[in-house]
């Protein structure tokens, strides 16, 4: 039997300008997601916690807290885009087209933007995706730029992996 060594990302050598990428998870968003994000990060805005005020404004339902969308899409790309990321260096242009949503499902998918060589770091290079994503009806719910400094290949920092004593 071969042992076959699992997805490690993309390195700064892999990113090709124009190439996207679907990112293979989508996420349902629940009521408790909303909540709790909400309430972790000291957002008062009842419309995203409290269901019967929410029922009085135009959307009738609670709306998903914009920062959660945010983080979510985020995450959704980390496979793709900064599995092997150095540092974030920010994010532009977020924009909210549409709402989301408790019981929508999040997927989405990035187009590299740009790359080049860090100036001041050999071991990294820099890019910028565009990351969009949409809903189940397709309806595009959120979109950002990101720019990341992300590892050359034989770079990173070594992840060390404990296996188990081999089975006779």
């Amino acid at each position: 039997m071969a042992k076959k060594e699992g997805w490690k990302g993309r390195f700064y050598e892999d990113f090709e300008v124009g190439d996207v990428y679907e990112h293979p998870l989508g996420r349902t968003v629940t009521t408790t997601d909303n909540i709790w994000f909400t309430l972790l990060t000291q957002n008062t805005a009842p419309i995203h916690f409290d269901h019967h005020y929410a029922s009085q404004t135009e959307f009738r339902r609670p709306l998903v807290d914009s920062t959660f969308t945010l983080a979510l899409v985020t995450g959704q790309s980390v496979t793709d885009v900064s599995q092997n990321v150095f540092a974030n260096l920010g994010w532009e242009e977020v924009r909210l087209p549409a709402p989301v949503f408790e019981g929508d499902t999040i997927y989405s998918r990035s187009e590299v933007l740009s790359k080049r060589e860090s100036r001041s770091r050999p071991d990294v290079g820099i890019v910028t995706v565009r990351t969009e994503g949409y809903n189940q009806d397709g309806t595009v719910v959120i979109s950002f730029k990101r720019t990341l400094m992300v590892y050359k290949r034989d770079h990173a920092p070594h992840m060390p992996r404990l296996n188990p004593p081999e089975r006779r």
